[in-house]
């Protein structure tokens, strides 16, 4: 979808493209840690019908729960830290590939 719109500069496209159920689903679940809550939040935004958010909901929930970590701050407060661990793919095969001379 593209909407057009005139300026002094001339013609300009304005494209509109809207969000994704995976898009909705990242976003509820980065406002709620709630199941329904997050189901309610996306068919809120994709304006689906939650009967049918909800497989998507749960197939996208992590695996493993977060490590949340609280470190101490200089005035003697606490502040949470995520640890989330990514994994790191090394190729299969020894290294560095060279062209044949």
């Amino acid at each position: 979808m593209s909407e057009d719109w005139k300026t002094k500069y001339g013609t300009r496209r304005v494209r509109h493209d809207p969000p994704t159920l995976d898009e909705a689903i990242f976003a509820a679940q980065g406002i709620t840690d709630d199941l329904e809550g997050q189901i309610d939040i996306a068919s809120a935004l994709m304006g689906l019908d939650p009967a049918k958010v909800r497989p998507q909901v749960i197939k996208a929930r992590p695996s493993a729960p977060q490590s949340i970590r609280s470190i101490p701050t200089e005035r003697g407060g606490q502040r949470a830290v995520v640890v989330e661990r990514k994994v790191v793919r090394r190729p299969l095969g020894g290294g560095v590939k060279r062209p044949l001379a």
